[in-house]
């Protein structure tokens, strides 16, 4: 185990976050907050710590996927404790448990929240919580990476696996660190462009920050105790379009700028993720008709909840929870299935629903014809059983700790629908669930064991499980 590597990475991430703390404290001082103090007591924790820990380089510069796991990890573990810190310090949230919660929300780009009455925090807090969707959703290591030329070369490759959602990662140009600039070039101009609409729209700029914040990072914070509710159909829409941007695999993006569109297009995954989208958008937008109302406003509201859930950003414009059970079903299931590999959504990703139910349909025909030999394909390439072990090794783990944290938390007494959605919801990294979770509530009746599980729950599903776990097995410890 290369430790000298691993507390110099874990050092440069306090580094930066005490940069990133530089945001919120200017919000305290153009609205003259108080409460901005908290943020200049952590950035200087954040700087001392991180500078101690980081001061020495370490004599091996190569590491390989333990390292890479382990510091991924430990990196989020570290950043979530020192990021809850001004909510704690300013009193706004003062259990350290619902702080942590509050933040790993955040920073997973979950939107869960412990808070009964968001409009009665300060505005240097709410931009914090925003903010911390925008810098957990490319994934704080990514950034580092596109920032700071750290020794380990493709080495480095190591920490982007380890924080990339999906199944598989891999370089869009030769060099890591380019990739990692060009993913956050992408990120930042897609951010500002919606920043650009919402403001035309006639969204205060504040709000129209905290909202391109959370959709860019399909986080799901937002600064009114309605959600987006209370917004124009305008504003909604061009919430509702973003949202489902975010959620596509930022290859193929890359592929368009570099005038590949006929290869962009063709993307196996994105296909699929429009297809489930608007099929779910129309089945949605049917059985709300068949209760009532305008096909236009049904229409409206099954767009955005759908984008909404399925790329696990968790707006909300509509309580979901008073739509018939049809409704609530499907976006049950798009909860599971989520976004992109490659993208800033949560949920299985839809690449490797592609892949289960790819296998499924191979195992069906060996069945028939069990002399013919048939692979697997995704992208038009063969998914190889390095590939196969490891989704099918993923679907075994989630199942499992969904299983355990569902009857962890139900020993508070809440119904199956509320403990069932909670997990999904947090899991997912989605935000709000149905029942007692539902969008119009949240996350505070559960008590201190139950939102530490589910805490936990959103660093394992954002960071793809294994990261986490292997920080428990004795075996990654050993020399």
């Amino acid at each position: 185990m290369n430790y000298g590597s691993i507390r110099y990475i874990i050092g440069c991430i306090l580094k930066v976050e005490a940069l990133l703390m530089l945001l919120p404290m200017a919000a305290a001082v153009v609205y003259q907050e108080s409460s901005g103090f908290a943020f200049l007591i952590c950035a200087a924790l954040c700087l001392v710590i991180g500078t101690l820990l980081s001061l020495k380089k370490p004599k091996k510069t190569t590491y390989y996927a333990k390292e890479g796991y382990i510091s991924v990890a430990l990196g989020w573990i570290v950043m979530s404790i020192m990021g809850c810190l001004p909510f704690v310090f300013c009193g706004e949230i003062p259990s350290f448990v619902d702080a942590l919660f509050e933040i790993i929300s955040g920073f997973t780009t979950t939107g869960a929240s412990i808070l009964p009455d968001v409009e009665a925090m300060s505005r240097c807090m709410l931009l914090w919580r925003s903010f911390s969707h925008w810098v957990g959703g490319m994934g704080v290591l990514v950034f580092i990476l596109a920032i700071l030329p750290l020794a380990g070369g493709e080495h480095n490759l190591q920490l982007m696996k380890a924080e990339s959602p999906g199944p598989s990662v891999s370089k869009l140009v030769p060099k890591l660190r380019a990739t990692a600039i060009m993913l956050y070039k992408i990120y930042l101009g897609m951010t500002v462009a919606m920043l650009i609409l919402l403001v035309i729209g006639g969204m205060p700029v504040f709000e129209a920050l905290c909202i391109s914040f959370g959709t860019a990072g399909t986080g799901g914070f937002g600064v009114l105790n309605s959600s987006m509710g209370s917004y124009s159909p305008f504003l909604q829409a061009v919430t509702t379009v973003f949202m489902m941007l975010f959620g596509v695999n930022f290859s193929f993006y890359f592929l368009i700028l570099y005038r590949k569109a006929k290869d962009a297009f063709s993307m196996e995954e994105v296909r699929w993720y429009f297809g489930i989208y608007f099929g779910a958008v129309f089945l949605i937008t049917a059985n709300l008709c068949v209760r009532g109302g305008g096909i236009l406003h049904n229409f409206h509201h099954a767009a955005f909840q759908a984008a909404s859930v399925m790329t696990t950003t968790g707006f909300s414009t509509t309580d979901f929870n008073l739509w018939p059970s049809f409704s609530k079903a499907i976006l049950l299931v798009l909860m599971f299935i989520g976004a992109c590999a490659g993208s800033t959504g949560g949920g299985m990703k839809v690449s490797r629903v592609i892949i289960y139910l790819k296998s499924v349909k191979k195992e069906m025909a060996a069945l028939i014809h069990p002399r013919s030999v048939k692979v697997t394909k995704l992208e038009g390439k063969v998914v190889d059983d390095v590939m196969m072990r490891s989704v099918f090794a993923f679907l075994s783990a989630y199942l499992v700790i969904f299983v355990v944290s569902l009857l962890v938390i139900s020993l508070d007494g809440f119904d199956l629908e509320t403990n069932f959605s909670a997990v999904a919801a947090t899991f997912n990294n989605i935000g709000p669930g149905l029942g007692a979770v539902g969008p119009v509530s949240n996350f505070s009746a559960y008590s201190m064991l139950s939102k530490i599980v589910l805490s936990l729950d959103m660093l394992i599903g954002r960071l793809e499980i294994f990261p986490i776990l292997l920080l428990f097995a004795p075996s990654t410890w050993k020399k």
